[in-house]
């Protein structure tokens, strides 16, 4: 059950308000028209590392998101949650890869809030300054995922692979008697994310470009995408399809979308480590990374709904992580997270 905290979220209505407080919306394309009311917090009455609590039944108007499938599941767990409670707007949300969510948060300007499986890119950062207005964006760690890399219950020869043979296995090896004698030789069948998605980027980071000392990520990205047999999606339910499929699969995404599908497909263990909460918290996972959520403190100030729903987000978000597949981030994340949140509504 949810602690209640004795907090206030008021509205504040006002011209003279707005102009004081409010600068211009920063999404033009949102059909959402501009509201004249900010969010006050009553932050003397809320204990440390918290915020105050949120009624959303007493919040309208439209939240638009977009960015990582990783993190989707998490935030449309959010979302159905938040319109249980009350919410009478629409929680629009958009599977799009990181790259694509911050395209539209920071080129177009067309979201509240990108989702995001790595840290925002400087290139992304600038294309943000570049709106009019301005977007600074805003970081909230909301949680840990493992990468599994996954092959198909039908797969009986991979249980354990090193990372120099992961590389191997995403890059040059055509079959899988390449990585190791005793395996079949038979085609590698690659299924990974996009290129827009921050998966990906982190995937290839770790797996190719570090271990390989490649000086630039676009050369291991394109060293990637060059190895033969590959399938690429930004729907990591299409990944999971494509494993599924064969014995000689292989492919990697989200630790959420490994557990709903556990009973067909097997994760393997990198460097003898597999991949739960107890080694992605303490880092002996070789491929975990933290999750995130971006908004900007104009769009908090601007847009009342938004700001109820991150609030919420920041509350709540370790009642359902476990139930979506995803690790809770560390209680000084989340902190950190909550009190950011707290110094950009003010």
């Amino acid at each position: 059950m949810r602690k209640q905290y004795i907090v206030m979220v008021s509205l504040v209505i006002g011209l003279s308000m707005v102009l004081t407080a409010c600068t211009p919306t920063a999404a033009p394309t949102t059909t959402l028209p501009v509201t004249e009311a900010v969010t006050e917090v009553a932050t003397e009455a809320v204990p440390e590392g918290m915020l105050p609590e949120v009624d959303p039944a007493s919040l309208t108007g439209d939240i638009n998101i977009a960015g990582s499938s990783t993190v989707y599941p998490l935030s449309e767990a959010v979302a159905e949650n938040f319109n249980k409670d009350g919410f009478t707007g629409n929680v629009n949300i958009a599977s799009v890869g990181t790259g694509g969510g911050f395209e539209r948060f920071c080129k177009t300007g067309e979201t509240d809030i990108a989702n995001a499986s790595r840290a925002i890119k400087d290139s992304e950062m600038e294309a943000c300054a570049a709106l009019n207005p301005a977007r600074v964006p805003l970081e909230f760690r909301v949680g840990t995922d493992a990468i599994a890399v996954v092959v198909s219950k039908e797969n009986t020869f991979a249980k354990d692979i090193t990372l120099e043979e992961l590389g191997l296995l995403f890059t040059s090896a055509e079959k899988w008697s390449d990585v190791r004698a005793d395996w079949p030789a038979e085609p590698i069948q690659r299924f990974t994310p996009g290129t827009d998605s921050g998966t990906f980027d982190f995937f290839v980071e770790v797996v190719i470009q570090k271990p390989q000392k490649i000086e630039k990520l676009d050369d291991a990205k394109k060293l990637a995408l060059d190895a033969t047999n590959i399938q690429t999606s930004e729907d990591d339910n299409v990944l999971v399809q494509g494993v599924e499929g064969s014995p000689y699969a292989i492919g990697y995404f989200g630790f959420a979308y490994y557990k709903q599908q556990e009973s067909r497909l097997i994760a393997l263990s990198v460097d003898g480590i597999a991949p739960s909460f107890e080694t992605a918290e303490s880092g002996e996972y070789v491929l975990a990374r933290p999750l995130f959520i971006y908004s900007d403190a104009n769009v908090l100030k601007q847009k009342p709904q938004v700001a109820g729903f991150i609030n919420y987000f920041l509350t709540y978000v370790n009642e359902w992580i476990d139930d979506v597949g995803y690790f809770p981030a560390s209680e000084e994340a989340l902190k950190t997270a909550r009190q950011l949140f707290l110094d950009a509504v003010k």
